[in-house]
C-alpha cells in the first residue's frame, strides 16, 4: 500500500522523532514526503505534496492544527488527518472530530501507536488512542455529541468564518493589525475590519477579552 505522509509540528526535534519512527518502522510503500513547522505551512505543503495522511500537531503558532485541518480537507477531502496532542479532554476530541480529522493519538502514546494509526488511516479506517476512543464512545452513547458535531462553547463561535478564526489566533498571539495583514497577505484595513467583526460577533470590548476567549476555546495555549 502506497502512503505519502506529511509530518507537521512546530518543534523540530518532535518532527524528527516522528519521522524517525515512521521511517524505521515503515511498511513497504510508505514515504514521508515532507514536513511543516506550523499550520499555515502545512496547508501550503499539503497543496504542493498531496499527501495521503497528515500527522498534525494540535497546538501550533500562526495557525493551529484544527484550522489547518479544516482548510486542508476543504481543498483535499481525500486526505486523512491524524491529530497528535497532549490534551486528554473530551472537548478537544470533539473539536478534532468536528474539524474532520480521522484519528487522534495522545503524544504520550505516539511511540507505540503512531505506525498503527497511520496504517489505519492509510487504509481508510479511523484510529484513536484507547482513552480518546472512550470519549468518542461516550459521546456516541449520549447521542452523537462526541462524534463530529460543531462545538459552540462560546458566544458566536460557530458563526466565525475560517479567516476570522485565523485572525483571532494571530491577535491572541500578540500580533498587531499590520502583522496580521502581512501574515495573511491582506490589507491593514481588512485586518482591522476582521478584528472589529470578531469583537462584535463575540460580544467583547477589548483585545484582552479576545485573548481570553481564544484561550478558553483552545485556539491558543495560555
Amino acid at each position: 500500500m502506497t502512503v505519502r505522509i506529511l509530518v507537521v509540528d512546530d518543534h523540530e526535534v518532535v518532527r524528527q522523532g516522528l519521522r524517525s519512527i515512521l521511517e524505521t518502522q515503515a511498511h513497504a510503500g510508505w514515504t514521508v514526503c515532507g514536513e511543516a513547522g506550523n499550520g499555515r505551512e502545512a496547508v501550503d505543503r499539503a497543496k504542493e505534496l498531496l499527501p495521503d495522511v497528515i500527522v498534525m500537531d494540535l497546538s501550533m503558532p500562526e495557525l493551529n492544527g484544527l484550522e489547518a485541518t479544516r482548510q486542508i480537507l476543504a481543498a483535499q477531502p481525500g486526505c486523512s488527518v491524524l491529530i497528535l496532542s497532549a490534551s486528554e479532554t473530551e472537548d478537544a476530541v470533539r473539536d478534532v472530530l468536528a474539524a474532520g480529522a480521522r484519528g487522534y493519538v495522545l503524544k504520550s502514546d505516539a511511540s507505540r501507536e503512531l505506525v498503527a494509526a497511520v496504517d489505519s488511516l492509510g487504509a481508510g479506517r479511523p484510529f484513536f488512542s484507547a482513552k480518546v476512543a472512550n470519549f468518542v464512545l461516550r459521546g456516541f452513547m449520549r447521542g452523537g455529541a462526541g462524534a463530529g458535531t460543531t462545538m459552540t462553547s462560546g458566544p458566536g463561535r460557530s458563526a466565525l468564518t475560517s479567516r476570522e478564526r485565523e485572525v483571532l489566533q494571530l491577535i491572541a498571539e500578540g500580533r498587531s493589525n499590520k502583522e496580521v495583514a502581512v501574515a495573511l497577505d491582506i490589507g491593514v484595513k481588512t485586518a482591522e475590519a476582521h478584528r472589529a467583526n470578531l469583537m462584535r460577533k463575540l460580544g467583547v470590548r477589548s483585545v484582552g477579552e479576545l485573548v481570553r476567549y481564544a484561550v478558553r476555546n483552545k485556539i491558543v495555549e495560555p
